[in-house]
């Protein structure tokens, strides 16, 4: 087990050195005028003064000698300055992650309970009305992209029904964060609100996070469950169950000590990949919601051309995914050890 995971940590500076020259390629095909008027706030963006930020900058060197110089960088730490958050890019990730956090982690309670038990019972029901109606809700869910989603809720449950509002707090909540009275220890109101003893505020936060948690995990719970019911109908064919229910076998061992582990292969990569994918890909859905996470604060840079904001959020996402991906290898050895003594 050491030794596999040795191995894939050996990769995994190869994985980051790819990852670093592709993203930096992209942002290189810019312009070297519309890279240098990234750096040009106060002064008037003249003919000149961006000649002079180009040299300043060098870049108008060989795309080699810029990778090198802006890899320098960000190996300190140093990613640029944000436009949008006015604050260093670093910073603003940091500012911004534990709400992203926080919706993703909400997020992945239903999607995990939803997806992978509905999934193995829909499997076990094999063409009965439990299956159907899963089956036509998962389909429903992958068949509409997530802003539609968003509007219907947001149509509904705040417009009409004003149950839940959009935002992340309400301004009471923003008042006594600001003078002190409530005390952020995570950045992430829900887990903040429990270690403060405050289950007024608790309230609060949930209220707001009930529509973006809906829309972000009906969408991926209907992958999840698909992919679950798939995986368990071709396990329970597998010879070794016929086998196992052969010697006579209670069923629920059949089912839950030889079939499911075995099925969870696949929904393990899928289930580490979707929490990675929760973290980058909460733009629309913070966008529609007006929540202000990663996901929004790489919008507004988007739109307002801020592109070192987008060159950190595109690395900091890619970095992720890596490590995401690294956990689901090691998940893969603990679940199944054909694969580590392959």
């Amino acid at each position: 087990m050491i030794a596999y995971i040795v191995r894939r940590l050996l990769i995994l500076p190869l994985v980051l050195f790819g990852v670093t020259v592709f993203i930096f390629g992209i942002f290189s095909l810019l312009d070297p005028v519309m890279r240098a008027s990234l750096y040009v706030r106060d002064v008037p963006k003249t003919a000149d003064a961006l000649q002079r930020i180009i040299h300043k900058y060098g870049l108008d060197d060989p795309i080699h000698i810029q990778y090198w110089r802006w890899l320098n960088q960000v190996i300190r730490g140093n990613f640029g300055w944000s436009k949008t958050a006015q604050r260093p890019v670093l910073q603003a990730i940091g500012y911004y992650l534990p709400a992203s956090l926080e919706l993703a982690l909400w997020a992945m309670v239903p999607v995990i309970l939803g997806g992978i038990v509905l999934g193995i019972l829909s499997a076990l029901h094999h063409n009965r009305p439990l299956d159907h109606t899963t089956r036509v809700f998962a389909l429903i869910g992958w068949s509409f992209p997530s802003y539609v989603y968003g509007l219907l809720l947001l149509m509904v449950f705040y417009a009409t029904l004003r149950w839940f509002p959009p935002g992340r707090i309400s301004d009471w909540v923003s008042r006594e964060v600001i003078v002190g009275t409530f005390r952020q220890y995570t950045g992430m109101y829900t887990l903040d609100a429990v270690l403060n003893l405050r289950l007024d505020v608790f309230a609060d936060a949930l209220r707001h996070l009930v529509m973006p948690v809906l829309t972000l995990s009906y969408i991926q719970w209907a992958l999840l469950l698909r992919v679950t019911r798939s995986s368990m109908l071709e396990t329970l064919r597998q010879e070794y169950v016929m086998t196992a229910r052969a010697k006579g076998l209670k069923e629920w061992v059949v089912v839950y000590k030889h079939a499911t582990r075995n099925a969870l292969i696949p929904v393990v990569t899928m289930g580490g990949l979707l929490l990675v994918g929760l973290l980058n890909g909460v733009v629309i859905t913070e966008t529609v919601f007006n929540y202000p996470g990663l996901g929004q604060w790489a919008a507004r840079a988007a739109t307002t051309f801020d592109m070192l904001s987008v060159l950190g959020f595109s690395l900091f996402g890619s970095t992720l995914l890596v490590f995401g991906n690294l956990a689901v290898d090691v998940l893969y050895a603990v679940i199944d050890p054909r694969i580590r003594l392959e």
